[in-house]
């Protein structure tokens, strides 16, 4: 069987000029449901990146149709660039189906995003500081200067300019920029993929606050969709990393809807590498 094959554009990229992991793994995902019938909706994706992406050329998407059955559907996704992978997919599709069997965990109790600052709200918070060191302000300037396309409420912002340890659990509101609709669920799905990698890893930081980190990069990725929900309208990311070490940390995530259904779970680890700020002891 011939591999199906599409491309992908860039839409934004980070200041660390490789291509945002939530960008291949939503494109990967936009290229799977193409290629399974109109009936079933992800359930699963589970995502391993290989290969740093390249922001000056497109990305070709290849997908094999692994499994079409009754119930599930399998498609397996290769992003390649310059003839090699930077991503592999393996996304299952599914009917739907009732159950008897149902749980789910609680949503926090937060503050609604009405009663939130944005992102570049905060950082412009911060820049009115006439005390902000000149290197501080150079950097939030750049962040400002990005055109991000989803919006972003913290709900428990860390202190930027101290290197306290915090626990390492984050809450922010997050919506996609722009109307998507109510009709397509599978879009609605490639767009909750892309946000989902947007500070996901950085969960794992907020007790070392006081290294530098001199590499970051995601290894995985995997994502279950429970219920539907619109990625246009906010919903709350609960981030936390129940694990670092090796070189290493792991994030679990969940994205509740607003009336406090769990519509996503999402898990990913990454290499952390850092370096000693100066005048650190290295005992």
């Amino acid at each position: 069987m011939i591999p199906q094959k599409r491309w992908g554009r860039h839409y934004w990229v980070p200041i660390t000029q490789r291509l945002f992991g939530g960008q291949i793994v939503g494109q990967a995902l936009v290229a799977a449901a193409n290629a399974v019938s109109e009936d079933v909706h992800v359930h699963s994706l589970h995502c391993y990146f290989v290969r740093a992406g390249d922001p000056k050329v497109p990305v070709l998407y290849q997908v094999e149709r692994t499994r079409t059955g009754k119930s599930f559907s399998v498609r397996l996704v290769k992003a390649i660039q310059h003839g090699k992978p930077i991503l592999i997919c393996q996304a299952s599709f599914q009917q739907a189906q009732e159950s008897p069997v149902k749980h789910q965990f609680s949503m926090p109790a937060v503050p609604p995003p009405e009663e939130l600052l944005t992102r570049e709200e905060l950082i412009q918070k911060y820049l009115e500081d006439p005390e902000l060191l000149e290197r501080y302000r150079l950097g939030l300037n750049k962040m400002l200067a990005q055109e991000v396309p989803i919006e972003i409420k913290p709900v428990n912002p860390p202190e930027v300019f101290h290197w306290r340890s915090q626990e390492p659990k984050q809450l922010f509101w997050v919506r996609a920029r722009g109307y998507i609709g109510e009709s397509d669920m599978k879009l609605h799905c490639c767009v909750a993929a892309y946000i989902s990698d947007y500070s996901f890893l950085s969960t794992a930081l907020l007790p070392h606050r006081q290294h530098r980190v001199s590499f970051m990069v995601s290894l995985d990725h995997s994502m279950w969709f429970h219920a539907p929900f619109r990625a246009d309208q906010w919903m709350l990311y609960e981030c936390e990393s129940p694990w670092a070490g090796g070189c290493r940390g792991l994030v679990h995530g969940r994205l509740w809807r607003r009336d406090g259904v769990l519509a996503v779970t999402c898990a990913q680890e990454g290499v952390i590498r850092v370096k000693q700020r100066p005048g650190e002891s290295k005992l």
